[in-house]
């Protein structure tokens, strides 16, 4: 029975090499393309090994990381399949179960109306469309239930990046022409071997950012899909905390600072790669996959894991190989680990509101720490959801046309109610609402008397809905007669029925702290953050009220010695007298420092920016040609106004003038719209009477 046994699987052995024979011509072309598309994520997925060949070269600069279907020419593409032979032929870019070989006619109609009608061109090379297996999405369902669905996509002639919309691969492709970065990521490989197999469909994108490589997963922009979201847009956010948390590091050292939702852990490598032995980061992840991803990009950035001795760390690969840094990576609720342990630097990023977290935040954070907090439900926070803004905020608000000014004054107003509770108070350092998120960040002050301080911040808004004017309601418990009588404007006498309603409750203090925001602008010239610069500009012009143009970088020197101490601290003043701490970073404590501190912030409540902006478009006049922005920021300048610009709208204009005044100013400076056409056509006239 043995022996029959083995003859029948020699037999069986010997028939499917004969169906291999059979077969080989048809799928020989396939073949070779499929280890073309594959070569260069193996190159790059191992370490590269060199072997010399008859030439003396070696064959690891043979291997080339363009994509097969990335070429110059039409004829390029249809090299690939040998078009004049005889039988039916097998698509390079396309698996069999999408398109089935087919006789030449007909493949070379496919390739130039599906791959190369609709290719992207940069520098010469065109990328097509690729339907090959390189890029698959993630079910909905689980991996279980359905198998993953192939996407078309592109191969970036750069970094080897997939990307689905051919609309997306051409933005990508202007970052690069901008920005210079050629040597950036490359797509399905990593240089750290993962503890366990890749999952099929699963490439990992290797994406670069100040200097901070981290993986990401082909669908890391849909939090529903994924387990490790990342956002490109929100790089302005990220590199504006950096350089608080930078801010904060001349302070003292070391600091113990946080990212309570680390997700990738880009933010938290950014502080370790660059701040070094200046701070100790946590990153934490309530995710088992995101803590995994994490590990591995640190491992990518040569950051030691405190706690976790991988097999490439006891290796030991050399000097090269060394870490620059260590970081703490926690798997902990985000509340808990807050609860826990004290923190001089809290970062709170969650996927939507943050006020669930706001309270563990304020209970260990260390005097004269900072909290920073990025909102991203923009639908409750720009007035689009009222129900859910009272539910998260408690507030009520309607759609004005300073909503964003409005969104952050609310967040703050939650944040400071939950500094209250644990009898802390806060001072505004800085606070960013831009299209997809609201960024604010506070300085934490000890103590009930700072808490109640900041809790008499908290007032509610009058807002005329006929003109839009505004006005925060006076302090007190005393029930008014007419609240009207606040409001500058003259609506409701002129109008019928109400005409204004409460918004609130709001933070009323100032949004900037302007020698916080300086420091900060030193920082972006030490770490090389140009993208930021114009922001941070922007916000010290509106911080002091001012149009001075073109801003003076201020050099290291002259702000060395300046030390936020939790007090308003105006540049308005030296350097020198502004200095009111010791090199420790904390307060001094003597009575009659207290009692010239009580009287600068007191002398100084007048320099405070207004709160919020008109836009110039919103109250333009019917029939006049309004001045250029620029023109009308002088003008209001000359008539005795603070004024300045507002990086909340780009057609703002934030002033101490009134409604009546700013429209005053504005129809004087304005010029009718037919006040051209008597003149061209008198000139016209005088022409033809000359004639």
């Amino acid at each position: 029975m043995a022996e029959l046994k083995e003859g029948d699987a020699e037999q069986l052995h010997q028939e499917d090499a004969n169906i291999k024979d059979t077969g080989a011509d048809t799928s020989e072309m396939l073949a070779e393309s499929v280890e073309r598309d594959q070569a260069p994520t193996q190159a790059a997925a191992t370490n590269p090994v060199k072997t010399e060949t008859k030439n003396g070269q070696t064959s690891s600069a043979v291997v080339s990381e363009r994509h097969v279907s990335i070429q110059t020419t039409l004829e390029g593409l249809e090299m690939l399949v040998d078009l004049n032979g005889a039988g039916r032929k097998s698509c390079p870019l396309c698996p069999e179960e999408k398109f089935k070989a087919c006789y030449s006619h007909k493949l070379r109609r496919h390739l130039q109306n599906l791959h190369w009608k609709v290719y992207v061109e940069f520098e010469g090379q065109r990328m097509c469309i690729c339907h090959l297996p390189c890029r698959q999405l993630k079910s909905s369902l689980g991996s279980d239930q359905t198998q993953s669905r192939l996407v078309a996509h592109y191969h970036c002639v750069v970094c080897s990046v997939t990307i689905a919309r051919k609309t997306d691969m051409i933005s990508h492709l202007k970052r690069h022409f901008n920005k210079g970065e050629t040597e950036a990521s490359y797509s399905g490989s990593s240089d750290v071997p993962f503890e366990e197999p890749v999952p099929c469909g699963q490439a990992y994108e290797i994406m670069k950012e100040l200097g901070t490589n981290v993986q990401l997963l082909p669908n890391h922009t849909t939090p529903q899909k994924t387990d490790t979201y990342f956002s490109r847009k929100m790089k302005t956010n990220r590199q504006l905390v950096f350089c608080s948390l930078a801010v904060l590091a001349e302070e003292r050292n070391p600091l113990e600072c946080l990212d309570a939702f680390g997700a990738t852990g880009i933010m938290g490598l950014q502080w370790a790669k660059h701040l070094r032995n200046s701070v100790k980061v946590t990153i934490n992840d309530i995710s088992e996959a995101c803590v995994k991803m994490i590990k591995e990009n640190c491992h990518l950035n040569h950051i030691r894991v405190e706690g976790a001795r991988t097999g490439r760390q006891l290796d030991g690969a050399g000097d090269a190989d060394s870490p620059i840094a260590s970081v703490e990576v926690v798997k902990m609720d985000a509340n808990v680990i807050m609860h826990l342990r004290p923190f001089d630097y809290i970062h709170l990023d969650p996927f939507g509101t943050a006020v669930n977290y706001l309270d563990a935040a304020f209970r260990n954070v260390r005097n004269l720490g900072i909290v920073s907090v990025t909102s991203t439900d923009t639908g409750s926070l720009y007035s689009k959801s009222l129900n859910v803004t009272l539910r998260h905020y408690g507030c009520q608000i309607v759609r004005t046309e300073y909503y964003r000014e409005l969104a952050a004054r609310m967040v703050l107003a939650s944040v400071a109610r939950a500094a209250a509770r644990c009898n802390k108070g806060i001072e505004v350092l800085l606070a960013v609402a831009l299209e997809h998120f609201v960024l604010v960040v506070v300085r934490v002050l000890r103590g009930p008397t700072q808490a109640d301080e900041s809790a008499k911040k908290l007032r509610q808004l009058l807002h005329c809905q006929w003109c839009e004017e505004r006005v925060f309601l006076k302090p007190g418990s005393m029930v008014e007669e007419n609240l009207y009588r606040q409001l500058p404007c003259q609506c409701h006498g002129s109008m019928p029925g109400k005409t204004a309603v409460e918004i609130g409750p709001l933070w009323a203090g100032p949004l900037f702290n302007t020698g916080f925001l300086r420091r900060m602008l030193v920082a972006t010239v030490q770490h090389n953050m140009e993208d930021i610069q114009p922001v941070v500009k922007t916000l010290i012009c509106e911080a002091d009220c001012t149009t001075l143009k073109p801003f003076p970088v201020p050099g290291f020197s002259a702000f060395s010695n300046q030390v936020e101490c939790g007090v308003v601290i105006k540049t308005l003043q030296k350097v020198e007298e502004a200095d009111t701490s010791d090199q420790s970073g904390k307060r001094k404590t003597t009575g009659e420092d207290c009692g010239n501190v009580l009287k600068k912030v007191k002398s100084d409540t007048s320099l405070e920016h207004p709160a919020f902006y008109y836009s110039i478009h919103r109250h333009s006049i019917r029939g006049m040609n309004m001045p250029k922005l620029n023109k009308f920021l002088q003008y209001l300048t000359e008539a005795g106004f603070r004024v300045s610009r507002t990086h909340f709208d780009p057609t703002g204009v934030r002033t101490d003038a009134t409604l009546a005044q700013f429209k005053e100013v504005l129809t004087k400076y304005s010029v009718p719209t037919y006040s051209s056409t008597p003149q061209s056509s008198a000139v016209s006239s005088d022409r033809r009477q000359t004639l």
